[in-house]
C-alpha cells in the first residue's frame, strides 16, 4: 500500500486474517490452479466463494467460476491472461452494491479489487486531482481529500462502501448531481488492463497532434481502438446528437457523446477514459484512475418541504431548480412509514408530519449563499406561502442535516424490508426524464402501474429528473416475472416519449442492457458492438452487459459468448425458487419466519461500511465477504433453498466459516436497513447443530460460566493463584481451547450480593421515589462488583429503593443464547420472568449493570418465551444508566460538577436497540464533557475473544476500537460492557463503567 506521499504504509491487520481457500469446484480445478500459480493474491474457486459473489444489490444471481483478489496491476494482468487462455470471461468488482446486476456474471472470473488495491496514490491540491486505485472506498477518499478542502463530487447513497472502481464502472452519481454532474465529468485519466493483458493508459489526446499520430500509426490493439472510436463518433455524429438525451444524468450505453470534446485550451481531444466510465467492466479492468475534484463548501443548510400530494411535489421540482440549490431530493410516505418501523431509522422520521405524502429536500451551500436563513426564507415563501407545500423542516447544524440525509440514503434498502414476498424491486427504478416533465411522467407511470395491478414507492433525485420508482411484485411467481417485463416495455416507451434515459444512475447490467437497442437505434447499437469488439475482440470482458450480440449471424466463428439479453434470466428469486422453513425454537413470527428473515438481505452491502455504526465488526477487521452480514445471509439462503446440500447448515465447515465468526453483536438488527438479525439466525442454527452433534467441554463451560464463577469466588483467593501458576494458560488452551494470551477474570470472595446483604438498603421503601431490583450479573457479582456498588449508590442518591436478589434468579442466559444453547437460555428466562414478574406487576423496575444482560431481557426473552409476563418484564428492564436517563432520576441529585472529559464507548447490544445513548446523556447531566464515540463491537463479545481460534480476529477488531479511542481528545475512556472493559484492560488500563463516574460526581 502506498500513501499519498509515496512512502510505504503498513497494511491493516486484516491481511493476516485471510481464510484458507476451499477446494475448487470440479469443473474449475485446472483454471483455479493456473491462477493460483500466476497471481500473488488469494484465489477462491470453491462453492462458498461462488455463492458469495453470485449476487449484488440487485434482483439477480449468477454463479461465477471463482474469485481472485489481485494485489496489484501485475496480478490483474496475470489473471486476465490466464482467464483468456482458458476462454473464461472476467468481471471486475468493487463492493457489489450495484442495483442492475452488473456486479455478477455467470461463469466469470471475478476480480475483487476492494481488498488490496485500495491505495490513494497521489493528491494534487493545486491541480485538484487525485490518483487512486479502484478499491478505494468513496467515503475514505473524501476523508483524505477533506484535509485539503476537496472532495470527489459524485456521492451515491452507498458511498460508505462503494469503491472508485465501481463508481467508474457504473458512472455513479448522487444527490448533488444538480450541482456537480456525474462521474464521467471527473474521470480525467484511467489505466486499464484489456482482455489480452495489454495495459492501456487513457487520457486526453489532441486529435491530429503528435501524440495522436504516434498512437494510431501502429498495428496493435491500442492503435485500432483509437482509430475505431474516432471513426464511430464522427460517422455517427447526427445520431449521437439525436439519440442521446440532454440530461444531467444518463448512464445507459457507451459514452460516445462524451469521448471527443473541446478541452479548456480550446483543443479538440479524444479521451478514452470517458468510455471506461459506465462501461461496467465490459471494455477492460480499470486499475488506476486520476479524478478531478471540487472544493468542499464550508457550510450547508437543508430545507425539507412537505406536500400532501405526490404530484404537487413533482410540480414543484422545476421551480426548485430556479433557485441556487445544490440538491433537490424526494421522499414519499412509504419511505417514512418503513423508517418509522425500523429500529435503526425511526428516530430520523420523528420530525416528519404524518400528513406528508411527499417531501422535497433542498440543500443550500456556502459557495452559493452567504445567508442561509435568507435563502431558505425565499424558498419557503415560494413553496409554503405561495405554493402547495404545507410545512417546512429547516436544518442548519450538521447533526440535524445528517439525520435527514441518513433517512434519504436509507430509502432503497428500507423499501426492501416490506413484509412478505412482494417487494418494490429495482428494474426500471432510475429512468430519467427532464425535470419539467416529472409531474406528467409520474401520472403516466401511475397509469402503467394501475394497468398492471400494482403500486410503487417514489423517492430520489428529483432535481435531475431521476425518480427511483419501484413497482411492487412477487418475483417468486411466473406471472409477476412476466409482469416485470411488460412494465419495463411500457415504461421505456414512456421514457422515450419524454426524450429521457432508461437509466440515470444505476446502469444497464442484466436489467436494462436488453433495452439499449430500443433507446439508441440500430446505427448506434451497431456502433456499440464495434466499440466492444475493438477493445475486446473475444468478448471476454463481462460479456452481455451494456451491449450484447444479437444472434448467430453477429457472432464470430469461435464463440457464442455474449449473445442475447433477457432481463428475466438469472433472477435471484424466480418462479422456480423454493426454500424450506425449518422448525425453529425461537419465535420468528415478527420477521415472517426464519427463511423470510434470511431473504430480507437484498445485497445492498451496508454491512461492508467501515467508518461508522456497529456492523459488521468481523468484516471491518478481515475485509472478507464471508464475514459480512451479507455474506452470511447469502450462504444461509443457499442452504435453505437447495443450492447447498441439505445437511450443509450443520456441517463443520458451515459452523466454522459462516457462523462461528459472527460475534453476535446484533449490530445488523439496527444497522442493516432491512433488519437482517444474524445474531438471532446464528443462535437458531447453532442450536440445531448442538442437537445433532452435541456439546464440547468448552461450550458447556462458557454456557455455565456462572457456576464456574461461583466456585471461583467461593475458593478465592486460591482460585486466582491457581490461574496465575506457570503453565496454567497452556493447560487451558490445550484442554479448553482458551487463548493463552488472555487474562482470565479474577474472583472476589465477597460477591456483590454478599456486600449488599451485609450493607442493606439505605432508602426505605416507603420514602422512595421508585423501587428497583438490581440484577446481579455473573461478571459484576463474582469478579468486578465495583460498578454494582456504584449503581446502588447512585440509585439511592436519586431516592430509589434498591434490592439485589439472588436466590430466586438464574443467570440471564446471555452466554447460553450466544452459543446456541436455546433450551438452557429458555429455562433461565422462565426462572427470571417468574421471579421478577410480581415485582414488575407491583411497579418495580429491573436494572442491569451489564448491558448485554439488559438486552437479553428486553429483546431475546421475547423470542424465547411468550405471554404478558415476559412482555412486562422486558418493558421494565433497563441498563442502569438507561434507567437514570429515561426516568430523569438525576435531576434532583446533588452533584459536584466534574471537570473531567470522557470518551464513551457504548455497548453493541444496546446500540442494536438504540439504547446506548442514555449513558452519555446521564454523564452529561452529571456535568461531564462526553465524547460519544462512533464505535462498533470491541471484539471480545463474551466468550468469542477467549477462544483460541478467534483470538487474532478479536484483537484485530479491538485495534479498530483503539483507533477510534485514539482519535478522541477526552481524558478517560468509559465503557459499560464487561467484555469491552476486559478487551481494553488487556491492552492497558481497564476503563471504568459509566455508573462509576456518576458515583464520583455525587456531592
Amino acid at each position: 500500500m502506498v500513501g499519498t506521499d509515496g512512502d510505504a504504509v503498513a497494511k491493516p491487520a486484516r491481511q493476516s486474517l485471510a481464510r484458507e481457500p476451499g477446494s475448487p469446484v470440479e469443473e474449475y480445478v485446472e483454471l483455479a490452479a493456473a491462477l493460483g500459480d500466476a497471481v500473488e493474491g488469494d484465489v477462491r474457486f470453491d462453492e462458498y466463494a461462488q455463492l458469495l459473489y453470485a449476487t449484488d444489490g440487485s434482483i439477480y444471481q449468477a454463479r461465477p467460476a471463482g474469485v481472485v483478489f489481485p494485489t496489484d496491476v501485475h496480478d490483474v494482468r496475470a489473471a486476465v491472461r490466464v482467464a483468456a487462455e482458458h476462454d473464461t470471461p472476467i468481471l471486475p468488482r468493487g463492493a457489489g452494491s450495484s442495483l442492475a446486476g452488473q456486479a455478477v456474471g455467470p461463469g466469470c472470473v471475478v476480480l475483487d479489487c476492494s481488498r488490496h488495491m485500495d491505495a490513494i496514490r497521489e493528491v494534487d491540491p493545486d491541480a485538484r486531482t487525485a490518483t487512486v486505485q479502484p478499491g478505494v472506498v468513496l467515503d475514505d477518499l473524501d476523508a483524505r481529500l477533506a484535509e485539503d478542502g476537496l472532495k470527489f463530487a459524485p456521492d451515491p447513497a452507498s458511498s460508505n462502501r462503494s469503491t472508485v472502481g465501481g463508481a467508474i464502472g457504473n458512472n455513479s452519481t448522487g444527490a448533488h448531481s444538480v450541482r456537480y454532474g456525474i462521474t464521467d465529468a471527473y474521470a480525467e485519466a484511467v489505466t486499464a488492463v484489456l482482455a489480452d493483458g495489454t495495459v492501456l493508459e487513457a487520457g486526453e489526446v489532441v486529435l491530429d497532434g503528435e501524440e495522436w499520430d504516434r498512437l494510431v500509426s501502429g498495428e496493435g490493439r491500442e492503435a485500432a481502438i483509437y482509430r475505431t472510436v474516432r471513426a464511430l463518433v464522427e460517422d455517427n455524429a447526427d445520431e449521437i446528437e439525436a439519440r442521446y438525451p440532454d440530461l444531467k444524468r444518463r448512464v445507459s450505453g457507451y459514452n460516445l457523446d462524451r469521448v471527443i470534446y473541446e478541452n479548456e485550451d480550446g483543443e479538440r481531444v479524444i479521451n478514452l477514459a470517458k468510455l471506461f466510465v459506465g462501461a461496467e467492466g465490459s471494455l477492460g479492468v480499470v486499475v488506476e484512475a486520476t479524478l478531478g475534484l471540487v472544493t468542499v463548501p464550508e457550510e450547508t443548510a437543508l430545507a425539507l418541504y412537505h406536500f400532501s400530494d405526490l404530484v404537487d411535489a413533482m410540480k414543484a421540482v422545476p421551480e426548485a431548480l430556479e433557485f441556487d440549490v445544490s440538491a433537490v431530493e424526494l421522499m414519499d410516505e412509504e419511505v417514512y412509514r418503513l423508517a418509522a418501523a425500523s429500529d435503526g431509522y425511526n428516530q430520523y422520521v420523528e420530525p416528519i408530519p404524518e400528513e406528508a405524502a411527499a417531501s422535497l429536500l433542498l440543500e443550500f451551500d456556502s459557495e452559493l449563499h452567504e445567508d442561509f436563513e435568507a435563502a431558505v426564507a425565499e424558498t419557503t415563501a415560494h413553496f409554503v406561502a405561495e405554493g402547495d407545500a404545507f410545512d417546512v423542516l429547516e436544518a442548519y447544524d450538521e447533526a440535524a442535516q445528517a439525520d435527514i440525509w441518513a433517512l434519504r440514503k436509507a430509502a432503497i434498502p428500507l423499501l426492501m424490508s416490506l413484509e412478505g414476498d412482494p417487494k418494490p424491486y429495482p428494474f426500471i427504478e432510475d429512468a430519467t426524464v427532464p425535470p419539467a416533465d416529472l409531474a406528467e411522467y409520474v401520472g403516466e407511470f401511475e397509469a402503467v402501474l394501475e394497468a398492471h395491478d400494482t403500486s410503487a414507492a417514489y423517492f430520489a433525485h428529483a432535481g435531475s429528473g431521476t425518480l427511483h420508482i419501484r413497482p411492487i411484485l412477487n418475483l417468486k411467481t411466473d406471472d409477476d416475472v412476466q409482469k416485470m417485463r411488460s412494465i419495463t416495455e411500457d415504461v421505456t416507451d414512456l421514457v422515450l416519449e419524454h426524450h429521457g434515459a432508461f437509466s440515470g444512475e444505476h446502469g444497464d447490467g442484466m436489467a436494462r442492457t436488453e433495452f439499449n437497442p430500443k433507446m439508441y437505434g440500430p446505427d448506434l447499437w451497431a456502433a456499440f458492438k464495434e466499440v466492444k469488439t475493438a477493445f475486446d475482440p473475444e468478448w471476454l470482458c463481462h460479456p452481455g452487459n451494456v451491449v450484447y450480440r444479437d444472434g448467430p449471424e453477429d457472432v464470430g466463428p469461435d464463440s457464442a459468448r455474449g449473445v442475447g439479453a433477457d432481463m428475466r434470466e438469472h433472477l435471484r428469486y424466480g418462479a422456480g425458487y423454493q426454500s424450506i422453513e425449518p422448525q425453529s425454537t425461537l419465535d420468528f413470527a415478527d420477521e415472517g419466519g426464519f427463511s423470510h428473515l434470511v431473504e430480507l438481505c437484498n445485497g445492498c452491502g451496508t454491512c461492508r461500511q467501515t467508518g461508522s455504526n456497529t456492523m459488521c465488526p468481523t468484516y471491518r477487521a478481515s475485509r472478507e465477504e464471508i464475514q459480512a452480514t451479507r455474506g452470511r445471509a447469502n450462504l444461509l439462503r443457499a442452504a435453505i433453498s437447495g443450492e447447498l446440500p441439505e445437511d450443509e447448515l450443520t456441517s463443520e465447515r458451515f459452523q466454522r466459516e459462516v457462523l462461528d465468526l459472527c460475534v453476535g453483536c446484533k449490530g445488523c438488527k439496527s444497522d442493516c436497513p432491512t433488519g437482517v438479525d444474524l445474531a438471532k439466525l446464528k443462535a437458531e442454527v447453532k442450536h440445531r447443530y448442538h442437537q445433532e452433534e452435541g456439546l464440547t467441554l468448552r461450550d458447556r463451560l462458557f454456557a455455565n460460566v456462572d457456576r464456574v464463577s461461583a466456585l471461583g469466588s467461593a475458593l478465592a483467593p486460591l482460585s486466582n493463584w491457581a490461574q496465575a501458576l506457570p503453565g496454567a494458560d497452556l493447560v487451558a488452551e490445550r484442554l479448553l481451547g482458551v487463548a493463552p494470551e488472555r487474562s482470565l477474570p479474577e474472583f472476589r470472595r465477597e460477591t456483590l450480593v454478599d456486600w449488599f446483604e451485609a450493607r442493606g438498603s439505605r432508602v426505605p421503601e416507603a420514602e422512595a421515589t421508585d423501587r428497583v431490583v438490581l440484577f446481579p450479573d455473573t461478571f459484576t457479582n463474582y469478579s468486578y462488583p465495583e460498578p454494582g456498588k456504584a449503581a446502588v449508590a447512585v440509585l439511592e442518591a436519586a431516592g430509589v429503593h434498591v434490592e439485589v436478589l439472588e436466590d430466586d434468579l438464574a443467570p440471564s442466559g446471555r452466554a447460553a443464547f450466544s452459543l446456541g444453547l436455546l433450551d438452557v437460555a429458555r429455562e433461565r428466562a422462565e426462572t427470571n420472568v417468574e421471579a421478577l414478574a410480581p415485582y414488575v406487576e407491583d411497579g418495580w423496575s429491573v436494572c442491569f449493570v451489564e448491558p448485554s444482560d439488559a438486552v437479553m431481557f428486553q429483546d431475546e426473552y421475547g423470542d424465547l418465551l411468550s405471554g404478558d409476563a415476559v412482555d412486562a418484564v422486558g418493558a421494565n428492564a433497563y441498563g442502569v444508566c438507561e434507567y437514570l436517563a429515561t426516568h430523569r432520576r438525576l435531576e434532583d441529585v446533588d452533584l459536584d460538577a466534574p471537570r473531567e472529559s470522557l470518551a464513551y464507548h457504548g455497548h453493541c447490544n444496546q446500540k442494536a436497540l438504540n439504547r446506548d445513548h442514555h449513558a452519555a446523556l446521564a454523564l452529561r447531566e452529571a456535568g461531564y464533557d462526553v465524547d460519544h464515540l462512533d464505535t462498533g463491537c470491541c471484539g471480545m463479545a463474551g466468550s468469542f475473544g477467549y477462544e483460541a481460534e478467534h483470538y487474532e480476529l478479536s484483537q484485530a477488531i479491538g485495534d479498530i476500537l483503539e483507533g477510534k479511542i485514539a482519535e478522541s481528545d477526552a481524558e478517560t475512556v468509559v465503557a459499560p460492557g464487561g467484555s469491552c472493559r476486559t478487551q481494553l484492560g488487556d491492552r492497558g488500563e481497564r476503563p471504568p463503567h459509566p455508573v462509576e463516574k456518576l458515583r464520583e460526581a455525587l456531592a
